[in-house]
């Protein structure tokens, strides 16, 4: 259906040859758009029904007096299903801290949250399907767990911010939610209006570079340099890439499928929807605000370290 309508558009309205190079790029975007943004209404919008009564407050409280491992394997769950983006982080990292919860479970939801949220894999399977997605998850939750217990090893405590720790916060009453009908479809709908209005210009943002990509880069420049599974410096290049990018897992797709359709290994491309979706430098400057310098380092090098390896790992088995 949206390839039917692209190509009504843009071949046909439009009068661009498929052949040529501005036809292919302009056919990409038109249809990643349309397809993209149908599916964050419909998927942010159902996930509003069912998530009406879900909070960071609440997502902290479930998270709190577990034992560690159930505490990091919540908190790595609970980050995969609540679209918090980085501009959560430091509401959700006081949060956490004040409640008591180990920073290496406070670090584990962190990395998981940004980097995987129910809508970002619904859509990824839509477009690149189920196998990729779920590549995508395994590694994600796996850095996520791994990453925060990694981190709990450098004594992180002695690396956040002094007021962080100085911070009293009486007891919060929240109100109660409504959960007649009407209430989690207005639920649901301020959801869409506020992710969408969040969002949509990364999206485009990511469905530009994306055709741009599909449509004028060669194929031979991305065999010889992205192309092969043997090419080892190319994981690593993907992540640094990747840092001084700032998207979230819904906006980097396009981009995926157009570095896929020209050939780049699997792992090369993981990688580096990782390093956009949780270590761009946006998040770590806000990160900035209750981590020292030594624990960002720290959390940007295990992050780093980490995803190299997935991306080689899944080139290795591709």
């Amino acid at each position: 259906m949206f390839d039917a309508l692209a190509n009504l558009l843009v071949y046909h309205w439009l009068g661009l040859d498929p052949a040529s190079r501005l036809g292919s790029t302009v056919h990409f975007f038109v249809m990643d758009t349309v397809q993209i943004f149908v599916m964050l209404v419909v998927i942010i919008y159902v996930m509003g029904l069912l998530r009406a009564l879900l909070s960071p407050e609440k997502v902290r409280d479930y998270v709190r007096g577990k034992p560690k491992w159930l505490a990091r394997s919540t908190a790595v769950g609970l980050g995969a299903v609540t679209p918090f983006c980085s501009c959560s982080s430091v509401p959700l990292f006081i949060g956490f801290v004040e409640a008591g919860i180990p920073l290496g479970v406070t670090y584990s939801f962190l990395i998981a949250s940004p980097m995987i949220n129910e809508v970002a894999v619904v859509i990824l399977a839509g477009i690149l399907g189920w196998e990729l997605t779920l590549m995508y998850v395994a590694a994600g939750l796996t850095v996520a767990y791994v990453g925060g217990a990694v981190m709990e090893r450098f004594r992180p405590e002695r690396w956040v911010e002094d007021y962080v720790w100085n911070i009293h916060m009486g007891k919060m009453t929240l109100p109660e939610a409504d959960t007649s009908l009407a209430g989690r479809h207005r639920y649901a709908w301020s959801e869409v209006k506020i992710l969408v209005g969040r969002l949509w210009k990364w999206v485009v943002a990511g469905i530009a570079v994306g055709a741009l990509f599909h449509g004028y880069v060669p194929e031979g420049w991305v065999s010889a340099h992205l192309g092969g599974k043997d090419n080892w410096l190319a994981v690593p290049g993907a992540v640094l890439l990747g840092i001084p990018l700032y998207s979230n897992a819904t906006g980097v797709i396009p981009v995926a499928e157009a570095m896929l359709g020209k050939g780049v290994a699997v792992g090369t491309t993981l990688a580096f929807m990782m390093s956009i979706a949780a270590l761009s430098l946006p998040e770590l400057i806000i990160l900035r605000k209750v981590i020292k310098w030594p624990g960002l380092a720290a959390f940007s090098g295990v992050l780093a370290v980490a995803f190299t390896l997935v991306g080689w790992g899944f080139n290795l088995l591709a």
